[in-house]
């Protein structure tokens, strides 16, 4: 990034609908109403760019990076994000259902009361992500590393965390009802209610 944080060009309206955009690189700009309905991206870098009642429907990105970048009013339905980077992005308003996500960097990501219902995030890095009030009901995070993410108020009625990552992560107030963890998770969200867990033989 420049550093500036200063958006240096707009792309307004335009139809990229199928494109191939492998390697690309935008920085800083600001695209609105674009549509990148089954635009297929590898290797490509958007950093510092918003993204403005755009459509990614669609489309698949391999190994891409969307880097401190904004996301608002943006559909990915049916969007495939396979091995992206999505460190330090915002997303807000967004359709993100259905979509497939293959691992990947998200650390950081603010998605605040985004609509994530029966998703499978396995193994997706969360770390330190917003997810406060999100809805992740019946979602799969197996694996997932959600160390320091806020999940404060978050629904997780029916969600898969065996495996995941739970240390320093905001639960308070959040919808376990259902819920399935392993040991060391069912261990931590004990202690976090002020149980003292035994294991020993009885």
């Amino acid at each position: 990034m420049t550093g500036s944080g200063e958006i240096h060009a707009e792309i307004h309206g335009e139809d990229w609908y199928g494109d191939d955009l492998a390697d690309v690189r935008h920085e800083q700009i600001r695209f609105v109403e674009v549509d990148l309905t089954e635009v297929r991206t590898a290797g490509a870098v958007f950093e510092g760019c918003t993204f403005d009642r755009c459509r990614f429907n669609a489309s698949v990105h391999m190994a891409t990076a969307f880097v401190g970048c904004t996301f608002s009013g943006t559909s990915f339905f049916d969007a495939t994000l396979d091995g992206c980077k999505l460190t330090g992005s915002t997303f807000t308003r967004c359709t993100l259902k259905p979509i497939t996500v293959r691992g990947g960097q998200w650390r950081g990501v603010l998605l605040r009361g985004a609509d994530l219902t029966g998703q499978d995030l396995s193994g997706v890095d969360l770390r330190e992500a917003d997810l406060s009030m999100a809805v992740l009901a019946g979602a799969t995070l197996r694996g997932t590393d959600l160390s320091g993410a806020e999940l404060r108020e978050a629904d997780l009625t029916d969600a898969d965390l065996r495996g995941a990552s739970l240390a320093g992560s905001d639960l308070d107030a959040a919808n376990l009802r259902g819920a399935r963890v392993d040991l060391e998770g069912a261990v931590l969200l004990a202690e976090r209610t002020g149980a003292v867990v035994d294991v020993s033989e009885r």
